[in-house]
């Protein structure tokens, strides 16, 4: 099968209908959402009245983004077993989130990371760090679901020019305001509770058929990726085919998989929604909850991404206007047609609407909450005017997003995704641990941790060969780094997390002890809070 025919066989009416059914119903739910919305808590944390595994179903919503569901089932069709490691990697990072943080963290915390860390510390310093670290976090995440939209929409809909794939973008840019606008984390929530239960299901229905295709033996599927594959096809089945050409990229691959296992545990749209329900204990059984789902789907992932290398072929991706990211949309094409391949494409696009709406909830929550509210005033803001801070603010994010989707439309969806778990695992994973289990911690080591996690981490990135300095690849005649025929780069790693990890709890521990500050009492008192939930914010009952 072609990749032209592969294109032309989609049906762009039969895909816009299904996904325009999907975003009718999900906002006649965000506004039978919206009508309890009418405080703070009910709008950034949903009153606290969401189940356990109800949020353990919206957190794997949230998780499960497009470069989970369309990156990875591409890396394993290309790469194979070096492939599947990212899941790996984003599935073992959930112990991290369960064991050290997820309770603690509902416990100490109101709305958002700064509460958590402002909790012992001088409040204005610390929470505006908080924010401007949640901000980036955000920021680069919403790049690459808004790049990932305009690829995968480029291959549905046939359409390759620049201005039409930027107003496409700039649609998914307005339901997602609307989204936020209307129904709050509440409205949110439902809709990646939905969003995610439609992925597991499309992606429990391919994985069955493939494997029906290869009568339920998976050896006999991946016997047939090696034979799709050609030369070298072996290679998929052991480690080695994307990384391990060369030291350093063993080195890359380790700093990877760090950046990937202790970013999840400081990703505030992740941190966030352990606010939304009542207690400890539903934190908890909803981390159980995401687990379990998330780590079912990875599972679906390895048939997924074996069963395109073997039905589709590994050049025909290649070759694919979406690239890597089209191999589960072309396996769909493969075995169940048009109508597959549009209902498995909705599902996709649903996918990026419901995490670019946890993520900008979660940008204008940190801002309205910890910078308008605590930093401009003092606390002392009026009943109701952070809430309408939070709108403003996640309309001016919707519009940025939207621009900067438009400028990173071609990049790759995966690299700026573990930008984006660098920089959360530098910024915010040793500050959030330091303030939870270390009572000598003060405000100078947080402020040096934030803004020296953030610095060293974005100096790495932009002076590292994901940017510039990548050979040129004879086939495509194209640089693999995101800057072409430039070459500034003196760091070897894609990835900065290797360094800027260690990096970032040194300088934590280093401006600790150099400060005098401490406060052992309200230590204490945090770490009662933290461990029993005594006086811990309370689900609001209407």
């Amino acid at each position: 099968m072609s990749i032209a025919a592969g294109v032309e066989g989609s049906n762009p009416a039969l895909n816009i209908g299904i996904f325009a059914v999907f975003v009718l119903i999900t906002l006649v739910i965000v506004f039978r959402a919206s009508r309890n919305t009418k405080t703070a808590s009910d709008y950034y944390a949903a009153g606290r009245a969401f189940t356990g595994p109800q949020n353990g179903i919206a957190i794997s919503g949230d998780y499960l983004s497009a470069a989970s569901f369309l990156g990875i089932a591409g890396a394993i069709a290309i790469y194979g077993y070096d492939g599947f490691l990212y899941s790996i990697g984003f599935l073992v990072a959930w112990l991290v989130a369960l064991l050290l943080v997820a309770e603690l963290l509902r416990n100490t915390g109101k709305f958002t990371m700064g509460d958590v860390l402002a909790f012992r510390m001088k409040q204005r310093p610390v929470r505006a760090a908080a924010a401007i670290s949640t901000l980036v976090v955000s920021f680069f995440y919403l790049l690459a679901q808004m790049a990932g939209a305009g690829g995968l929409v480029a291959l549905l809909l046939g359409i390759d020019g620049g201005a039409a794939q930027s107003v496409v973008i700039a649609v998914v840019g307005v339901i997602m305001i609307a989204y936020v606008l209307i129904g709050g984390m509440k409205g949110t929530t439902w809709v990646q509770i939905i969003k995610a239960a439609l992925l597991i299901i499309g992606a429990l229905a391919m994985t069955l058929w493939v494997l029906g295709k290869y009568g339920f033996n998976f050896s006999a599927l991946l016997q047939g990726a090696v034979d799709k594959a050609g030369e070298g096809g072996d290679g998929l089945l052991g480690p080695g085919k994307q990384y391990g050409a060369t030291g350093t990229s063993k080195l890359d691959f380790f700093s990877l998989g760090i950046a990937l296992v202790l970013g999840t545990a400081g990703l505030p749209h992740v941190l966030m929604r352990f606010y939304t329900v009542p207690t400890a204990r539903d934190a908890r059984r909803s981390v159980v909850w995401a687990i379990v789902l998330i780590g079912v789907f990875y599972l679906f992932t390895l048939v997924l991404g074996y069963g395109a290398g073997a039905l589709v072929g590994p050049e025909d991706i290649k070759a694919a206007p979406g690239g890597v990211n089209s191999a589960a949309p072309l396996l769909a094409l493969n075995i169940g047609g048009p109508v597959l391949l549009g209902l498995i494409s909705a599902i996709a696009f649903a996918t990026i609407l419901a995490v670019v709406a946890g993520l900008t909830i979660t940008a204008s929550a940190s801002f309205a909450h910890d910078v308008y509210a605590n930093v401009v005033k003092k606390g002392k803001a009026v009943a109701g005017s952070e809430v309408r801070v939070a709108r403003i603010t996640a309309v001016v994010i919707g519009i940025v997003a939207i621009l900067g989707g438009i400028l990173a439309n071609g990049q790759n969806v995966a690299f700026l995704v573990a930008l984006a778990f660098a920089v959360a695992a530098s910024a915010n994973l040793p500050t959030i641990l330091y303030s939870l289990f270390w009572k000598r911690f003060n405000t100078q080591g947080a402020l040096w941790s934030i803004y020296g996690g953030l610095i060293v981490t974005i100096v790495l990135i932009v002076f590292s060969p994901a940017v510039s300095g990548k050979p040129i690849d004879p086939k495509t005649g194209k640089s693999t780094s995101m800057l072409q025929g430039v070459d500034f780069h003196w760091f070897p790693l894609d990835n900065p997390g290797l360094v800027s990890i260690p990096v970032a709890f040194l300088l934590g521990w280093l401006g600790t002890i150099l400060s005098k500050e401490r406060d052992p009492g309200k230590y204490a008192e945090m770490e009662v809070r933290s461990l029993t939930g005594a006086g811990a914010e309370k689900a609001v009952q209407h």
